[in-house]
C-alpha cells in the first residue's frame, strides 16, 4: 500500500494534558485538520485500502497495541474527545479538533508525536516501550492500513468542535445582533422614575411583581456618590451643606462638580488599569521595573479627566504610533508594554508567541467582552470563534517589536522612545547612540592603562588616584618603565577628550515606555498546529471573526515608515459602531457594573455563549446606543446613571423582596458593597489629613515591614524609598510591582497585575480585620487622625472628640447619644482601668473607627 493512499489530512485524537493532569478526570482528545475530500478519500479505491502485506502487519503487530492500550477509551461504543480509532473511517474521521496523521511527513504526524510523549502524552497511564513506538511508527509509514473488516463506513461524519463551522444560528446569539435603540417602557399608574434608566428597572419589577426601594438618606447617597465618582469620602462641610439643602438640584449640581474634580480620573482610571493588567513590573523572578511606565497611567487619569471620547481613546492605545504624533499618541501605546516579561525564555519564539497571546487576550477581552485567545490550540470549545480567527486577529499585532531580549539596554532599544516628532526622535536617538559609542571606547582605551598604574602605585598614590586630575602626573612618572610616550600622551589625550564629552552630553529628553514594529514588512502569520509555534500550518491575513463577519483586512500604510499600519485598521475597526455591536455595550456595561456593583451581563470579559446573558438587554442596548450619541463620551452616561431614581434607592434589606429576588437581579433595592483596597487606604489618608493630592509623576513606595520584604529572593529589591509628604498619595500613585504588594492592598484584593480583571473579588478574611488592627500603617494613621482631632478642636470635651472621630470615619453629621457614650465609656476605660494616656485613648478610639463597618462598607 502506498502512502498516497493516505488523505493528505487525516484524524487522530490526542489526549490534551495540562501540568500532567487531566481536565476533570477525564481524556480530552484533541484532533486537528479534516482532509476537505474525505469520504472519497476513503471511498475512491477500496483495494488501496486492503493491502494484504499491511492488513497482516495490523493484526499481528499494531492490533494488539492498540487493543490493550487505546480501545478501552476509543472504541466501538467508547469516545473519549469524540474519537476513536478501531476503524479506518473513525481514525480518518478524527475527533472534536483536528487531524493528527501527516501523509506528507509521517515522522511529524501529531500520532507519533503523542505515543513519543513530545507534547501531548498517549497513552496516559504511561510511555510505551520503545519497540512498540517504532512499531507505530512503522505503520504510519506504510500508510496506516486496515484489514478490510475494520474498514468501517465511508461516510461517517467527523465529530466537531462548535467553533469549527459558524452557523447562521450562531450569529443570531443576542450579543452578535445589531445594536438597537429600544423605545423606552411606559407603565400605566408608574409615576416613580427619574429618566429613561427607571423605566427600564421599572418595567424589570413590575414583571417579577416587586416594587423599588425609596430613596436613600441624603447620607448614605452622598457618600455612595462621592466614593463611586472619586474614590473618596465627602468632607464634613459638604456632609453639612448636602443636608441643609437635599434637592435633586443641589445633588445634581455635586454631580457635576465630582465629574469635574481631578479625583474623577483617579478614580476610573484605576477601573481601567485593572482592565489593561496594569504593572510596573516584568513579573518572574528578576521582576525588573518597566521603565517610564507611570507615564501610561498618568495618561489614562488625564484621558478621563478630559473626557476624552472613548473610541478615540481606543484607537490611541492601540495605534497612537500609527496616527500623527503627540506624546499623548506615544504614550498611549505603552498599552502593549503592561504585561509580565520573561527576560530568558527556554525557547524565544513560543515567549514571542506567549506575549503575542497576552496581547490578543486582552484586546479581545477588554474592548469586544470575547475570549478570542481561547482558540490559540483549537477551535472555542464553546463560542463560535474559529482556530483561524484566532490567528487573523493574531497577524494584526504580528509586527510587534518583542518588550526586549536580556537585559535594559535591549528594553530601551526596543521600547523606549524619545518624546519627540519621527525626525527629532531619529536625531536624538542616533545623537545618544554616538555619544555612548564615543564614551565606551574612550573608557575602553583608558581603563586598559589605569588597570596598569592601580598595580604599580603605592599607599599615597591610591589615595591621589582617587581624583583623576592627578593621574596624568601619576601616569608620567611611569614613563619609561611601566607606560612608553607614545601610551602617556594617548592616556592624557583621552582623559581629555572623556571630560570634554562629559561636559556636552546629548539633549536630555523625556522618554516613553511605547510599541515599536519591527519595519513596514510584519512577520508572517501561521495558523500554529496547537499553538506550537513550530508546527506552522496555513498562512494567515489579518481579518475578522466570522460570526462578526469574516471581512478580510486590507491595510492602509501607516503614516510612519516604521510600522505596516494593521493595528491602526483593527482599531479603526473596533470602535466602528457598523462593522460590530460588541465595543459600546461592554463598554456601556462596565460603566453599569462600576456603578452598581454588577454589570447587566454579569461576565463583563464574556459575551460569549459561556457568559452570563444580560438581566436587562433592552436597557444595556439602550445605553449603549446613548455612548454613541454622546460620541463616546463617558460623563454624559455617568450623569444618566447617578441622576436615575435606580442609583439612589436605599439599600435596605427587604424579606418580601428577597424571596422572590434573592440575588437582586431585577434591582429592587441598591446593592451594598465593601470599599475597595485603594479606597479604604486612602480614606485611611483623607480622615486623618493627611492625604496628598498631587497629580501624577513617578510613583511611590510604602514602607513595607521587613519581615514582608523578607519574603523576596533579594529582601528590599526594587522597592525604592519615598519622602513622607510623597507617601501619603493616593494609592493609585503606588509603585505596582508584580511580585511585592503593599500588604494592606493584597488583603483586602486589589486587582491581579498579570491578566486583565474585570471584577475584583470582595472577600471577608480574619488577615484583614488583623491588618487594620495591628499594621504599623494603620497605627501610624490613628495616631496621626488623634492627633489632628486634636488640633482641629483643642479644647473639646470627650463626647465632641467622639463626634469628630465617628463623622470623619462615617460621613454622618448626626449621632445617638448611645453612640457617643460607647466612645466615652470605651476612652474611659482605656484611661482608667488600663492606665493609659489620653493620648493614646484617643489613638486606640480613632483605631476603632477605622475598623467600623460603617466605615469599610458602602450603603
Amino acid at each position: 500500500m502506498s502512502d498516497q493512499s493516505i488523505p493528505n489530512e487525516t484524524a487522530f485524537g490526542v489526549i490534551c494534558k495540562a501540568n500532567r493532569t487531566w481536565f476533570s478526570g477525564a481524556v480530552a482528545v484533541l484532533s486537528l485538520l479534516v482532509w476537505p475530500a474525505l469520504t472519497a478519500a476513503i471511498a475512491a479505491d477500496d483495494e488501496l485500502s486492503i493491502d494484504a502485506e499491511g492488513s497482516l502487519f495490523f493484526q499481528q503487530h499494531v492490533l494488539p497495541i492498540l487493543s490493550e492500550h487505546c480501545f478501552s477509551c476509543h472504541a466501538e461504543d467508547t469516545a473519549k474527545g469524540g474519537f476513536q480509532l478501531d476503524t479506518r473511517s473513525r481514525l480518518v474521521r478524527g475527533g472534536e479538533s483536528g487531524a493528527v496523521l501527516d501523509a506528507d511527513a509521517p515522522e511529524q504526524s501529531v500520532f507519533l508525536q503523542a505515543v513519543r510523549y513530545e507534547g501531548y502524552e498517549m497513552p496516559p497511564r504511561g510511555k510505551l516501550p520503545e519497540a512498540q513506538i517504532e512499531t507505530l511508527r512503522h505503520w504510519l509509514a506504510m500508510g496506516a492500513p486496515y484489514p478490510e473488516d475494520r474498514l468501517g463506513e465511508p461516510d461517517e461524519q467527523r465529530v466537531e468542535s462548535p467553533g469549527t463551522r459558524v452557523t447562521e444560528k450562531d450569529r443570531q446569539f443576542w450579543a452578535f445582533q445589531p445594536l438597537t435603540d429600544p423605545p423606552v417602557p411606559t407603565l400605566a399608574g408608574n409615576d416613580w422614575g427619574l429618566n429613561a434608566v427607571d423605566a427600564f428597572i421599572a418595567a424589570g419589577l413590575s414583571e417579577v411583581g416587586l416594587n423599588p426601594a425609596s430613596v436613600a438618606a441624603p447620607e448614605k447617597l452622598l457618600r455612595r456618590l462621592h466614593y463611586d465618582l472619586t474614590g473618596l469620602p465627602p468632607s464634613g462641610e459638604r456632609v453639612q451643606a448636602f443636608l441643609a439643602d437635599p434637592s435633586l438640584a443641589h445633588y445634581q449640581q455635586i454631580v457635576d462638580q465630582l465629574l469635574a474634580s481631578p479625583a474623577y480620573g483617579e478614580r476610573w482610571g484605576r477601573h481601567w488599569l485593572d482592565l489593561v493588567r496594569y504593572a510596573e513590573t516584568n513579573g518572574y523572578e528578576r521582576d525588573g521595573a518597566k521603565p517610564e511606565v507611570w507615564r501610561y497611567r498618568d495618561y489614562v487619569v488625564d484621558s478621563f479627566n478630559a473626557d476624552k471620547p472613548f473610541d478615540q481613546f481606543t484607537l490611541e492605545q492601540l495605534a497612537g504610533d500609527e496616527l500623527p504624533y503627540s506624546d499623548q499618541h506615544l504614550i498611549a501605546t505603552g498599552f502593549y508594554r503592561l504585561g509580565v516579561w520573561d527576560d530568558e525564555p527556554a525557547d524565544p519564539k513560543l515567549a514571542l508567541y506567549d506575549d503575542l497571546d497576552d496581547i490578543v487576550a486582552t484586546t479581545s477581552q477588554v474592548f469586544l467582552g470575547l475570549t478570542i485567545n481561547c482558540a490559540r490550540c483549537h477551535e472555542h470549545k464553546i463560542d463560535p470563534i474559529t482556530h483561524a480567527d484566532y490567528y487573523r486577529l493574531l497577524a494584526f499585532f504580528n509586527g510587534i517589536e518583542p518588550y526586549g531580549v536580556r537585559g535594559f539596554d535591549s528594553v530601551e532599544r526596543a521600547s523606549l522612545r524619545p518624546l519627540l516628532p519621527p525626525q527629532e526622535s531619529l536625531e536624538v536617538t542616533e545623537e545618544t547612540q554616538r555619544y555612548r559609542q564615543q564614551m565606551e571606547q574612550l573608557n575602553r582605551q583608558i581603563n586598559r592603562v589605569e588597570r596598569k598604574l592601580q598595580a604599580d602605585l603605592v599607599q599615597v598614590e591610591k589615595e591621589e588616584f582617587r581624583h583623576e586630575m592627578n593621574r596624568v602626573a601619576l601616569a608620567r612618572k611611569r614613563v619609561g618603565t611601566l607606560l612608553d610616550e607614545d601610551e602617556w600622551e594617548q592616556y592624557a589625550e583621552n582623559l581629555a577628550a572623556r571630560r570634554r564629552l562629559g561636559d556636552n552630553p546629548p539633549r536630555s529628553v523625556a522618554r516613553a515606555l511605547c510599541v515599536t514594529e519591527i519595519g513596514s514588512q510584519p512577520r508572517p502569520t501561521y495558523v500554529l498546529t496547537r499553538g506550537n509555534p513550530h508546527a506552522e500550518g496555513e498562512l494567515m491575513q489579518p481579518g475578522f471573526p466570522e460570526v462578526l463577519g469574516a471581512a478580510q483586512a486590507t491595510p492602509e500604510p501607516s503614516v510612519h515608515a516604521g510600522t505596516s499600519g494593521r493595528r491602526t485598521q483593527l482599531a479603526r475597526w473596533i470602535i466602528d459602531r457598523k462593522s460590530q455591536p460588541l465595543t459600546a455595550r461592554v463598554t456601556a456595561n462596565r460603566l453599569w457594573q462600576y456603578h452598581f456593583g454588577r454589570g447587566i451581563v454579569g461576565t463583563p470579559n464574556d459575551f460569549g455563549f459561556q457568559g452570563s446573558p444580560p438581566t436587562h438587554p433592552e436597557l444595556l442596548d439602550y445605553l449603549a446606543s446613548r455612548l454613541l450619541q454622546f460620541d463616546w463620551h463617558l460623563k454624559p452616561v455617568h450623569r444618566l446613571l447617578v441622576l436615575s431614581e435606580t442609583y439612589r434607592m436605599d439599600s435596605s434589606f427587604r424579606e418580601e423582596a428577597f424571596a422572590v429576588d434573592p440575588t437582586n437581579q431585577a434591582y429592587w433595592r441598591f446593592e451594598p458593597r465593601r470599599l475597595s483596597a485603594e479606597e479604604i487606604r486612602d480614606s485611611m489618608l483623607s480622615v486623618a489629613g493627611l492625604i496628598h493630592r498631587t497629580l501624577g509623576g513617578p510613583s511611590v513606595y510604602p514602607v513595607i515591614e521587613a519581615e514582608v520584604l523578607a519574603g523576596q529572593s533579594r529582601p528590599g529589591s526594587g522597592w525604592g524609598n519615598s519622602s513622607p509628604g510623597q507617601l501619603a498619595r493616593r494609592s493609585i500613585y503606588i509603585h505596582a510591582k508584580r511580585s511585592l504588594q503593599v500588604p494592606l492592598l493584597a488583603t483586602f484584593d486589589v486587582a491581579d497585575m498579570d491578566f486583565t480583571c474585570p471584577v475584583r473579588f470582595a472577600t471577608t478574611q480574619p488577615t484583614q480585620a488583623l491588618g487594620l488592627l495591628n499594621s504599623e500603617f494603620t497605627r501610624e494613621i490613628a495616631d496621626a487622625m488623634a492627633r489632628d482631632v486634636q488640633r482641629t478642636l483643642p479644647a473639646a470635651e470627650r463626647e465632641d472628640m467622639v463626634a469628630e472621630v465617628l463623622r470623619r470615619t462615617t460621613q454622618r453629621a448626626h449621632f445617638s447619644d448611645a453612640e457617643i457614650e460607647r466612645g466615652i465609656q470605651y476612652i474611659d476605660s482605656l484611661t482608667t482601668v488600663h492606665d493609659q494616656p489620653e493620648q493614646t485613648a484617643l489613638q486606640l478610639f480613632c483605631l476603632l473607627a477605622i475598623n467600623l463597618n460603617e466605615f469599610l462598607f458602602l450603603d
